[in-house]
């Protein structure tokens, strides 16, 4: 068949071979970012900070999307092209992932514990939980690799949205369920306040080492499809994961200061006991139909980053040991899996010490992950205009010039943050 309608056809099928990244770093983002530090902005803040969670995520933008762009354009995955930057580069990101990837695995995983626990109302104690959670991802993952992970990402990511935006619309309609002025107003001047902006905006939209991930999961779809995608499919399907990333920030924000703002209730520390609170506020204020709704999308948001972090992290370790030691290629598979059991091994046993300070777990990880957020917004920028990359491929002028303008303003609120810390 010829003409437009095979040409139409034709553009589809391509799109179509394309989208699956982007799903996936969505699934990965929206998960203690949204769950956890979104809803607790709204519950303390009301609507107060919703205009740093869109900062949060325009700042960052630009160098997250330059991890499919340098995929697309080389064919490499972003630590090849952190290596040509420089060992520096390359080193620096192994020691930052390697000091955050099993306080995050450890993070994510305890509160899906939570919100399982809670939703089934299951008796045994969050560290059983966990290592039961982690067994059955490892499991998933070691069958099904990508092509399974991304078909999971889709339908999570389906169910998540349409169960949010409807717990939202009925919130809505609802009205606010606190006392009129009796909320919490943020204020620059509360060290506490400034800390929690800073909890909030380190994870928002995710931490940036996830650029990363992307780019391997950009060539792992390449892998499975065969067709390598234009540059404008594959920043299509990015935009799609990403700004939907930040709409669903809106939404549990929103849900959070409509439903817990001023409402007088405080956060636990544990994740089982916080996540019941989440669950029950929903229910108090929508009614007994919402705790499977809110419970089940809650659920489902937080399994889908578990799984995702369980896979990125041993992808990440497999491919440093391959890069800097070429003759361990044959090994790849058994390197991915002795990394998947260690991470979860490990992440197991800080849940177990954590299992009740689950906020004090998640704040060092988001601060940190804060912190490194200049360091690694440099190197791509830097990676993703090296030479290597194909000019036509490489962002314009003006793209170029916001993204300094995004560095300078991600580093100097890190800088700020250190000097009101520490002197």
């Amino acid at each position: 068949m010829n003409g437009p309608d095979a040409n139409s056809d034709n553009r589809l099928d391509k799109l179509l071979k394309t989208l699956g990244p982007g799903l996936i770093f969505a699934g990965t983002s929206i998960g203690v970012s949204h769950i956890v530090q979104s809803t607790r902005a709204g519950a303390v803040y009301g609507f107060g900070l919703i205009l740093a969670v869109i900062l949060a995520n325009l700042f960052k933008y630009p160098f997250f999307e330059y991890g499919p762009r340098y995929t697309v354009a080389t064919g490499e995955h972003l630590l090849h092209g952190y290596r040509r930057v420089g060992r520096w580069a390359f080193y620096l990101f192994c020691g930052l992932s390697l000091c955050t990837m099993f306080p995050i695995q450890a993070a994510v995983t305890l509160v899906t514990t939570g919100l399982l626990a809670n939703l089934l109302s299951w008796p045994f104690p969050p560290v059983v939980l966990s290592a039961v959670l982690l067994t059955v991802c490892c499991v998933i993952l070691l069958a099904g690799r990508y092509p399974l992970l991304d078909k999971l990402m889709k339908i999570m990511i389906l169910f998540l949205g349409v169960s949010t935006i409807t717990a939202f619309a009925a919130a809505l309609m609802r009205g606010p369920a606190g006392v009129q002025g009796a909320g919490q107003v943020f204020s620059f001047g509360d060290e506490r306040d400034v800390a929690f902006l800073v909890a909030l905006v380190g994870w928002m939209p995710t931490t940036l080492e996830i650029s990363v991930w992307h780019s391997f999961w950009c060539a792992e779809r390449i892998k499975q499809t065969g067709h390598r995608p234009s540059l404008r499919h594959a920043l299509f399907d990015f935009h799609l994961g990403y700004w939907g990333t930040m709409i669903m920030a809106l939404f549990f924000l929103g849900l959070g200061a409509l439903v817990m703002y001023a409402t007088g209730k405080e956060f636990s520390g544990s994740a089982v006991t916080f996540t019941g609170q989440v669950i029950e506020l929903y229910t108090e204020a929508l009614g007994p139909w919402s705790k499977w709704v809110i419970g089940v999308a809650a659920a489902t948001t937080m399994f889908s980053t578990t799984i995702c972090c369980l896979d990125a992290f041993p992808r990440v370790i497999r491919e440093v040991c391959v890069m800097v030691n070429p003759a361990l290629e044959d090994r790849k598979e058994k390197i991915y899996l002795g990394a998947i059991l260690i991470v979860a091994a490990v992440s197991t046993v800080i849940i177990g010490c954590f299992v009740g300070r689950m906020k004090a777990l998640i704040d060092f990880a988001t601060t940190l992950a804060f912190l490194a957020t200049p360091v690694f917004a440099y190197i791509n920028l830097r990676t993703v205009t090296a030479g290597n990359v194909p000019v036509a491929a490489q962002p314009n002028r003006i793209e170029i010039a916001f993204s300094w303008f995004c560095l300078a303003v991600l580093t100097g609120f890190a800088l700020l943050f250190v000097y009101s810390r520490f002197f």
